[in-house]
């Protein structure tokens, strides 16, 4: 049998992107549709808590030593970045907290750290956007800590809405999504934010920008940006945005 080796080069080198993800993560699948094929995503996740979406599950899953423990999980791999993949967790305290989490997860040995908040803020920034509407799955306590947020980075919340679930919000369909956004936009809204990670929102991105004329910014969306631009890679995916600042 006579093979043509040059037809078996490969595998395709492989980058690698830790991601700490929250116990109740599922969706993945969304997260490898931003990633370019070079790109590998080694998940690990935070101890289960018996509680449901709110204030004090985001505490829980914000702990940094059980962040610290994640990131050694995958070290092994040698991730470029490893991420931490919560926005909720990562707003909870404040914008200082936020940073305490990414000095914990580069002590505990990762090269370069990420979190959900964090590259809410380096977003906004970088794209000079100072009003927002948002959107978010959880109860209106929580959805006020991500207000506080924005107010310390110096970007005003001019409208909100907030689904008020406790548990299953992989399971909120792109209709709803997509009627809750419309709902809460804001003329004077620079962009919109649908917050957290667990809410599917890829399929949605595209065509709301076009209807909406604004950016809509989503929780893994900025994450998987923010991972590759440290690792010089183009993210994959939709949001004109994207374009503008990659």
């Amino acid at each position: 049998m006579d093979l043509d080796f040059p037809a078996f080069d490969g595998p395709l080198a492989q980058r690698g992107i830790g991601v700490i993800a929250p116990f109740d993560l599922a969706l993945e699948r969304e997260l490898w549709r931003w990633v370019p094929m070079e790109v590998s995503l080694h998940l690990a996740r935070t101890p289960y808590e018996p509680v449901p979406v709110s204030m004090e599950m985001a505490q829980l899953v914000s702990n940094s030593q059980h962040l610290a423990a994640a990131t050694r999980d995958v070290l092994h791999v040698e991730p470029e970045v490893v991420a931490y993949l919560c926005t909720s967790g990562s707003f909870v305290n404040g914008i200082d907290y936020e940073r305490s989490l990414r000095k914990a997860i580069c002590d505990a040995g990762a090269p370069d750290a990420v979190t959900t908040s964090g590259a809410l803020a380096e977003v906004l920034h970088q794209l000079d956007i100072s009003r927002v509407s948002v959107i978010t799955p959880y109860d209106a306590d929580l959805t006020g800590k991500l207000h506080d947020f924005l107010a310390e980075i110096n970007v005003q919340t001019l409208s909100s809405e907030h689904l008020g679930l406790g548990g299953g919000i992989w399971k909120v369909s792109y209709r709803t999504i997509a009627e809750r956004i419309f709902s809460g936009d804001h003329a004077d809204a620079q962009a919109i934010f649908v917050s957290c990670t667990n809410l599917p929102t890829y399929d949605l991105i595209e065509p709301l920008e076009v209807a909406l004329g604004k950016p809509v910014l989503t929780a893994n969306q900025l994450t998987m940006w923010a991972c590759l631009k440290r690792m010089e890679l183009p993210i994959v995916g939709p949001g004109k945005w994207l374009r503008e600042v990659s």
